[in-house]
């Protein structure tokens, strides 16, 4: 087996909530044990204790950083090689890059892996200090060509490593188009994922078929806002807000649904464009940040520019009213997320593990 005795260090967050490197954290736990590597997690969102400490500013940030620094320690201690998951901002400082120090303090190498459609903006103001930890690592590993491009151009060489997809649990129901409608939407709802684009696309689109329904499965702070907008333009007989769902709702929602739409403002490779084409669901997405280095415009995905509901209607239409076009797209995507199965990415991610621990 590919990790056969390799003691692994994981670091990141895990459900709930039920995003997506929370949700690649967990599965990749999961399937590292499977593949019979002793695995030790170290949550960077564990819950505070005691529960009040969460609600008091300024507290709960120690209530928070002195667990899993004392986590971290115990960890790093067990394991042959920490695999931390990275994001930008206060996450990047608060637990990655504590996470490589501690890592280099016990002399145990360190991988990082890194996620987040906005690593330019971040890396803009904090290259000083991402450099010179990253520095001290075994390695960079990031998602997709469209990270490494952009940690290239901050100086800083990355090998890529795919996102996983679990193809047994998000498989498609079908070949065929629905007659009656069912466009999902599974991002969170704030600002970033532009949910407000994807309500006024539907708008457009329910008006040229009235039976069409729309699905928005996720949690945020712009929930009430999205409401009221939807109560704002008379669709609440055909908008449903599912909160967020696990992964086990989440392929059952795909396995109901015509087409999704991912409207964000910024993306590096969101999983769920990748879930749902392995559910055999069609995408209309923006096409922002890396989103164009895992999707080919009209083979694929149908792509469009960010918050524009016309644009993003029209490609949705589009799709819609063209079956063939839809099966062709559906079987496209369906033979795209084959590269993204365990089979295909273990030998990736071990090659840099052993690769690491020979290193050291």
């Amino acid at each position: 087996m590919h990790f056969a005795g390799i003691r692994v260090g994981l670091v990141g967050p895990l459900p709930p909530p039920a995003g997506g490197m929370a949700n690649q954290t967990r599965q990749l736990a999961e399937l590292l044990q499977s593949a019979q590597a002793q695995v030790t997690l170290v949550q960077t969102n564990a819950p505070y204790s005691p529960a009040w400490a969460g609600r008091v500013p300024g507290v709960r940030a120690v209530f928070r950083l002195v667990p899993y620094l004392l986590a971290l320690w115990r960890a790093v201690g067990r394991s042959d090689v920490l695999h931390i998951m990275a994001n930008s901002g206060w996450s990047w400082h608060l637990f990655a890059a504590p996470a490589i120090w501690i890592a280099r303090l016990r002399g145990v190498p360190a991988v990082v892996n890194y996620r987040g459609g906005e690593a330019a903006e971040f890396l803009q103001g904090a290259q000083a200090v991402v450099r010179k930890s990253m520095a001290v690592t075994a390695g960079l590993l990031v998602p997709s060509a469209f990270l490494q491009d952009v940690f290239a151009r901050f100086g800083m060489q990355a090998a890529i490593v795919p996102n996983i997809i679990d193809l047994a649990r998000f498989r498609p129901r079908g070949a065929k188009l629905a007659q009656s409608v069912h466009i999902v939407v599974a991002r969170n709802l704030e600002p970033l994922y532009d949910n407000t684009t994807a309500i006024r696309a539907f708008q457009i689109v329910q008006v040229q078929r009235p039976q069409a329904r729309l699905t928005i499965a996720g949690s945020g702070p712009q929930e009430a806002e999205l409401r009221q907008l939807v109560v704002d333009l008379g669709l609440q007989a055909q908008v449903h807000f599912t909160g967020r769902l696990d992964r086990d709702a989440m392929a059952a929602l795909y396995r109901e649904a015509d087409t999704m739409l991912n409207p964000s403002l910024a993306d590096n490779m969101p999983n769920s464009v990748l879930e749902s084409m392995a559910s055999g669901v069609p995408v209309v997405s923006t096409n922002v940040g890396g989103v164009p280095y895992m999707v080919q415009d009209g083979v694929t995905a149908l792509l469009v520019p960010p918050a524009q509901p016309q644009a993003m209607a029209a490609a949705c239409l589009r799709l819609l009213d063209n079956p063939d076009l839809w099966t062709r797209m559906q079987q496209a995507g369906l033979a795209e997320v084959q590269r993204y199965t365990w089979g295909q990415v273990a030998p990736l991610l071990a090659a840099h593990y052993r690769q690491a621990i020979q290193a050291k």
